[in-house]
């Protein structure tokens, strides 16, 4: 049987081995917080450690969602940024490439500086916060010792998450308890539904090169939250729009780092807002 390896228990690797336990062997990794899944192998692992235990599993392919994500923190804390976001893919690749497994590895729509929007795969990179800067050296990382590999790159991940909330979940939150919210009209992305993304990623695990593998649709944060609403019944009169000047952020943000999807629709479903979102609730439903 085919050996999967996802490095990374949270809300994007738990949904990878969800959608990959039926057909691979797959093992998921966690570093300080234990991920249980049914039917995994679990492992710890620290990619800013030691990863030997990579080459006694053997994986056929590796899929590497591990992450520094918050993005003010990593313009605080620059050195830890670069130490899990450019030096441990590089410490992650170098093993895959000696056991021969498929590499890929997850980075981000803030590669970008976000001057124009509906980036491809083809545009030059160009990151105006280090969360960026460092995902880029990662991704430099992976592309020079597994020349193969898939650079994936997503926007906004979001879904059900028990450990900790993101954008839709902690919005559905503040709405249900009826706290209005202050949300930015002058920030697009494309966002993505983790459970989408695993099932984009597994669809090309065979392929080589850079992706964009996010949700297919161009959206303000702002427009976002009125989607989120409509879909869980909530007030959307509690969503307040603001500009991005008012927020105290360390980091910049791109003002637009939405991206082309037509490339790797070519090959898996990139869902639109509405979908993902309808997803998300049936699932709330059937729980």
């Amino acid at each position: 049987m085919i050996k999967l390896l996802v490095i990374g228990g949270g809300l994007l690797g738990r949904e990878v081995a969800r959608a990959s336990r039926d057909r691979f062997e797959t093992t998921l990794t966690y570093n300080s917080s234990r991920s249980e899944m049914k039917d995994c192998q679990i492992y710890p692992i620290d990619i800013t450690q030691n990863v030997n235990i990579i080459e006694s599993l053997s994986p056929d392919y590796i899929i590497l969602t591990a992450a520094m994500t918050d993005v003010d923190r990593c313009e605080v804390d620059r050195a830890g940024a670069w130490k899990v976001n450019a030096l441990g893919p590089g410490k992650v690749a170098a093993v895959a490439e000696k056991v021969g497994a498929k590499l890929i590895y997850i980075s981000t729509d803030y590669v970008f500086d976000g001057e124009r929007g509906m980036y491809k795969e083809s545009d030059p990179v160009a990151p105006i916060n280090y969360y960026g800067e460092s995902k880029l050296a990662g991704e430099k990382a992976a592309q020079q010792i597994c020349p193969d590999c898939i650079i994936a790159r997503t926007s906004v991940l979001y879904g059900w998450n028990p450990d900790r909330h993101n954008f839709v979940t902690w919005a559905i939150d503040q709405m249900e308890k009826g706290i209005k919210i202050n949300i930015v009209n002058d920030q697009y992305n494309s966002p993505t539904l983790a459970s989408n993304l695993a099932d984009m990623l597994l669809g090309i695990r065979d392929y080589e090169g850079v992706f964009h593998a996010c949700g297919s649709e161009r959206i303000n944060r702002y427009d976002f939250a009125v989607e989120i609403a409509m879909a869980f019944g909530l007030d959307e009169s509690l969503i307040n729009p603001i500009t991005s000047e008012r927020l105290n952020w360390k980091a910049k943000r791109p003002r637009d780092s939405s991206m082309d999807v037509s490339k790797i629709s070519r090959l898996t479903k990139s869902l639109n807002v509405k979908n993902s979102l309808k997803t998300m609730a049936m699932i709330r439903r059937e729980e």
